[in-house]
């Protein structure tokens, strides 16, 4: 299976360390002087540290292994020898690091700095000057170099994003992420053109936020995507740490006598991998209404959403109509959520039934 820039796997190598030297004092008076040699340098570190450059997995396709410089040997005279270079490798942030044999979560590398040493260098071995005693006057053999540590790990970029699109396939996610951000990605007809998230960013008045939001598309999900059916797995981990959801829903495709179904099917999927996906606060984009027949009862199929307990905003991606309110809403409820978020804990309270400002 190809490989996704969201996920990765590498082997990381620590460097061996030098080793140590045998040598003795030589000078023209002390032909046969005391034991010199000294000892190997330690080898160098492989570090995995998150970097705001760095925004996919897509570089550790090409390239899985990560070795740290050697130490070098010990030389005459009791000289040291160098230690190797550390080797810092950068990742996104956002980036979960697992070993790769036995699944274990290593690290979390969230914001920018954050740093894990993947793989330790070697310890330099003790030349021969490092053993002499009163018993042991000269002695004529060093220690080697100890290796690296070595490992397999599995990389895993969870986007950290402020909002994520979410949907079924060709709900018009991607169209909507091209309109609401400056986002270039692909658009098509067909289901599943996005493979990956894609990222945009909305501009906001300063008088906001201090920063943009930073927008996700989370590729399309489908019933049983929490059994990683469709790549659900690599789709719904990228939604854990949103701060808001907005459900996108193709409201030409409605069924006028259910029209809360497509709500209720990914809402599965999301319970069922992650019974805290639900309880994120969540707005609901009734998409492409540019292409509803003029008999169609939206305000109707809109009110069965409020009615449940959800905003709902009707909109077209294609046309701009409802894009300004939703848009609007985005910035609010962020930052609503953000500084309930920055009050302290307990305040994960489901933004949906019974729990909406209407």
């Amino acid at each position: 299976m190809r490989a996704f820039p969201d996920e990765a796997e590498i082997t990381v190598r620590g460097g061996h360390g030098g080793a140590g030297c045998v040598s003795f004092l030589r000078t023209r008076r002390q032909p046969r002087g005391r034991p010199d040699g000294g000892n190997g340098g330690a080898g160098g570190d492989v570090i995995l540290q998150a970097s705001e450059h760095t925004r996919t997995l897509a570089y550790f396709r090409r390239r899985r292994l990560f070795q740290a410089e050697n130490g070098k040997p010990g030389g005459k005279q009791d000289r040291l020898g160098k230690s190797g270079a550390t080797l810092v490798v950068s990742v996104p942030p956002g980036t979960l690091v697992f070993d790769a044999d036995t699944g274990e979560l290593l690290c979390e590398l969230l914001l920018p700095g954050d740093r894990l040493v993947a793989a330790r260098g070697g310890r330099g071995g003790k030349g021969n000057a490092h053993f002499t005693s009163s018993r042991l006057r000269s002695p004529r053999f060093a220690q080697p170099g100890e290796p690296g540590e070595e490992r397999r790990l599995r990389l895993e970029l969870q986007v950290l994003a402020d909002v994520g699109l979410v949907g079924a396939p060709n709900a018009g996610k991607t169209s909507l992420l091209r309109a609401l951000t400056a986002s270039s990605a692909r658009v098509d007809v067909f289901p599943f053109t996005t493979l990956t998230p894609q990222l945009g960013v909305l501009e906001i008045d300063p008088a906001y936020a201090e920063a943009p939001l930073i927008l996700a598309e989370i590729p399309g999900l489908i019933p049983e995507a929490h059994k990683g059916k469709g790549l659900g797995h690599r789709f719904l981990r990228h939604l854990k740490r949103t701060r808001l959801l907005v459900q996108v829903i193709d409201v030409s495709q409605i069924d006028l006598q259910q029209p809360l179904t497509p709500l209720k099917e990914v809402e599965q999927e999301m319970q069922a991998f992650d019974p805290g996906l639900p309880t994120k606060p969540r707005l609901i984009a009734l998409n492409k209404i540019d292409l509803l027949p003029p008999d169609f009862p939206l305000k109707e199929v809109a009110e069965a959403y409020r009615r449940a307990g959800w905003q709902v905003y009707p909109v077209s991606a294609i046309t701009g109509e409802g894009l300004m309110e939703l848009r609007r809403a985005l910035i609010e409820e962020t930052a609503r959520w953000g500084a309930r978020l920055a009050s302290g804990p307990g305040l994960s309270e489901p933004h949906g039934p019974g729990n909406q400002d209407t």
